[in-house]
């Protein structure tokens, strides 16, 4: 399952021109602060990576690109805030996770709900799932879970981190990690199998109080 869902952060296409827009709005941003060009260069190694995970957490390239823009300008202005540079990419995943979900808040208090049937036509991806389940049903289906879900199938799929670096980047325990990947695995799996029932939408409140203990 793992490999269908790292398919789901792959891009083909206008992809590259797209990240090459993306580098120098980064740019422009850090032009004034010469003394940050080492931990710029940093980020922009980061981006295609970054770019993958936010398309396949948010299910939109364009939204996707648009919380990798804000992740780094958010970035810029607290990098003081990074104290391990060796852990820049499981920071800047942490930033723009936290911004997805404030994403979903504000949609949520205006009443409006993420558009999981839409998906897969932003994500340009060549090839299926090896079981043959169509495309935009895998990834409608992995719309339909919640942001805890989806975010810890991505780790695992899209960025290969094993669970002990989950783990820590999550600030959970192993066994945490296990059973969220376990309950995430079976969601994505009745989804796939049963038709699409969107998970129970306290999710975006749940992480939100999780956030506001490791404050």
């Amino acid at each position: 399952m793992e490999q269908e869902v790292r398919r789901v952060g792959k891009w083909s296409g206008d992809g590259f021109r797209r990240n090459l827009r993306l580098n120098a709005n980064v740019r422009g941003l850090v032009l004034k602060r010469d003394e940050r060009r080492e931990f710029t260069t940093a980020l922009i190694a980061q981006l295609p990576g970054l770019r993958r995970y936010a398309a396949a957490l948010s299910g939109s390239l364009v939204m996707g690109d648009d919380l990798v823009q804000d992740c780094l300008e958010r970035a810029l202005r607290q990098s003081d805030h990074l104290k391990d540079p060796q852990s820049l990419g499981a920071w800047l995943r942490s930033i723009l996770h936290n911004l997805y979900i404030d994403e979903l808040r504000r949609k949520r208090s205006r009443g409006i709900e993420e558009d999981i049937t839409g998906m897969a036509d932003d994500l340009v991806i060549g090839t299926l799932p090896r079981d043959g389940v169509p495309l935009h049903e895998f990834t409608a289906a992995m719309g339909s879970l919640t942001a805890e879900h989806r975010q810890i199938l991505l780790l695992v799929g899209v960025e290969g981190l094993n669970y002990r670096q989950i783990a820590e980047e999550l600030q959970i325990p192993i066994g945490t990690v296990m059973s969220r990947l376990a309950r995430a695995r079976e969601r994505l799996r009745n989804a796939l199998e049963n038709g699409l029932e969107r998970e129970p939408a306290d999710n975006v409140a749940s992480l939100d109080a999780r956030r506001k203990m490791k404050q």
